[in-house]
């Protein structure tokens, strides 16, 4: 790659969040298309990066693109483009669904292009926006080659079906509402076994102690287990080991793990929310209202009794998402709007 960088990626947050992760994902990959570097705290070595100091002081001999995706980022852009006159062309990635606060506002008017990663982002700016959703590593996130063996290694009960519910532990991530559908579902079906796995922070350690104690009360602690949190290079073994995915969100930004999920070849049951409703389709998955108890059970009732159907859907959403949501896609996408910007004139 180029010396110089043509676009600086800013991640300025030194703790992990799904905006670091995003640029961890695809600047290595970006790399290969375009000279880019990242910048900021914490970032890893393998992502190329520099300083931020001289993300701050590079020539003014040409056009660059900052792309930001916080509104720190956003406002550090428009200081260096109107306070230290550097030469940039301010690109902005909204991931929210829902209405902008004055400041962020009066930031994104200062852009000269806008990305959101779902329409319904889309609708909640003011200005055009490209919709270019988020993309999963289709290598890293596949099937296993053998599901039983992958299970065995995974300490998973051997011919049982099972049903997974992966993500932060909380009401507005809708474990609660899994965790009741399969109460309900799993008397009847002792060859189900439900997976809830994920980290409780703090203030939500009391709710998930409730639902184990809900699970306790109805004797089903064998049959609905509740797993520790994995690093990320491990999630595709246990995505990879199910049947079912069920995303139950109440409410979400865009959502990554139906990608995951389906990368693996595994069919997803997902709520209305995020960006769920652009990534799923009749053939890779249901969609739900969010908190609606009764559809939620009946779909994956629907799936659970019907193992046939779950199969072939698995090979449908491995399929779709290759086609649709690999991270070729996205990277490819954001390099053509890089260099449009590039090319705009002064």
């Amino acid at each position: 790659m180029s010396e110089t960088p043509l676009v600086i990626a800013p991640n300025l947050k030194r703790r992990l969040s799904g905006v670091t992760a995003t640029v961890v994902r695809l600047v290595p990959l970006q790399a290969r298309m375009i000279p880019i570097r990242a910048t900021g705290p914490g970032l890893p070595p393998e992502v190329p990066h520099i300083p931020l100091i001289r993300a701050a002081t590079l020539p003014r001999d040409r056009w660059r693109v900052w792309h930001a995706r916080r509104n720190t980022e956003m406002l550090l852009g428009l200081a260096l483009r109107h306070v230290l006159r550097r030469k940039y062309r301010l690109l902005f990635t909204s991931a929210s669904q829902r209405a902008h606060s004055g400041y962020t506002k009066w930031l994104i008017n200062g852009m000269d292009a806008l990305v959101a990663t779902s329409a319904k982002g889309a609708a909640y700016l003011d200005h055009p926006a490209t919709v270019i959703h988020h993309g999963i590593d289709t290598d890293g996130f596949a099937p296993p080659a053998d599901r039983e063996a992958l299970r065995a290694r995974l300490n998973l009960p051997a011919g049982q079906t099972l049903v997974g519910c992966y993500g932060r532990i909380r009401a507005r991530k809708g474990t609660g509402d899994f965790v009741h559908a399969m109460l309900a579902l799993l008397p009847s079906r002792p060859q189900v076994t439900a997976l809830v796995m994920g980290r409780a922070t703090e203030q939500h350690t009391g709710y998930l102690s409730d639902l184990k104690a809900q699970v306790a009360a109805a004797g089903l602690s064998d049959r609905i287990l509740f797993l520790p949190e994995v690093t990320v290079d491990r999630m595709a073994d246990w995505y990879g080991a199910l049947d079912l995915y069920v995303a139950p969100q109440r409410w979400e930004g865009f959502g990554l793990t139906p990608l995951e999920a389906m990368a693996c070849g595994v069919p997803v049951v997902a709520t209305r929310v995020g960006a769920f409703e652009e990534l799923l389709t009749p053939d890779t998955g249901t969609l739900i209202a969010p908190e609606d108890g009764p559809a939620l059970q009946s779909a994956i009732a629907r799936w659970l009794d019907d193992p046939a159907a779950m199969a072939t859907a698995g090979r449908a959403a491995r399929a779709h998402t290759i086609e649709n949501h690999g991270i070729e896609v996205e990277a490819r996408a954001l390099v053509a709007i890089y260099r449009d910007l590039l090319d705009r004139a002064p």
